[in-house]
């Protein structure tokens, strides 16, 4: 099974800790967000990962090999100009389309924010998924966020909202929408990647709106009983340490 961490960014809301190294390596109760998210990954049964990255990429790739990889396979993708979440997975998209042979073209994999803590049951994640047939299953929980996406009654995206008061972009008209704050874990199909229109630097999310209004089914892994803390700030790391100490995750 394959998977891909999302690890390019800037880091700009962690400074002073990215003032020196990528978002990636900052450390939480002493190991790496990305050790965190690899081990995630290596025990739900991923052995081969790409890992996109920007700011300091010497960095990760040094601590990559220093560290064996993990005992995973590990390639990188590098980005001279940060393409966001559709770009970058665009740009790794030769890396879920080699050594394919009929009896796994269909398998789906992972894409996976560096900067998430999460108990997200991945298996309950992947089944939902195939048990679908959708095109991706993204992780959402009920919870405060800037911004929203929304999904009717049998759990489809159908567009999405931006900051308090703003109005609603709809590309599935439901007449019943819940709004879902997304949590940084997909699970997608490999013929999303040929499907593409977009070009250059993009959102994936932006993908997923115009593949819906073409008919594609997206779909919600209603994550609400698991942990989950976004890590883009130092007080969130802190709090999180806190919360491994404490037995909340693993």
């Amino acid at each position: 099974m394959k998977a891909m961490i999302l690890a390019a960014g800037l880091g700009t809301r962690l400074r002073p800790l990215t003032d020196d190294r990528p978002k990636a390596l900052v450390e939480i109760g002493g190991r790496t967000m990305l050790e965190i998210t690899l081990t995630c990954l290596r025990e739900f049964g991923v052995q081969d990962v790409i890992v996109n990255v920007h700011h300091f990429a010497d960095k990760v790739i040094d601590y990559l090999k220093a560290n064996r990889n993990f005992g995973m396979r590990i390639e990188i993708s590098r980005e001279d100009v940060l393409l966001d979440t559709g770009g970058g997975l665009k740009q790794a998209g030769w890396f879920f389309l080699e050594n394919v042979f009929p009896e796994n073209k269909d398998q789906p994999f992972i894409l996976h924010n560096v900067d998430v803590l999460s108990g997200i049951d991945l298996h309950r994640m992947m089944e939902s998924h195939s048990k679908n047939g959708a095109l991706a299953t993204l992780a959402v929980q009920q919870r405060e966020s800037s911004r929203y996406l929304l999904f009717d009654q049998k759990q489809q995206l159908c567009g999405r909202k931006k900051g308090r008061g703003a109005s609603l972009e709809i590309v599935r008209p439901s007449t019943e929408l819940t709004e879902l704050a997304f949590s940084g874990i997909h699970v997608i199909s490999p013929r999303l990647l040929a499907q593409w229109k977009e070009n250059g630097v993009f959102s994936i999310i932006d993908a997923y709106l115009r593949l819906v209004g073409e008919g594609e089914k997206i779909m919600a892994f209603r994550a609400d009983e698991y942990y989950w803390r976004d890590l883009g700030k130092p007080e969130s790391v802190q709090q999180a340490a806190k919360d491994i100490t404490r037995g909340l995750v693993v």
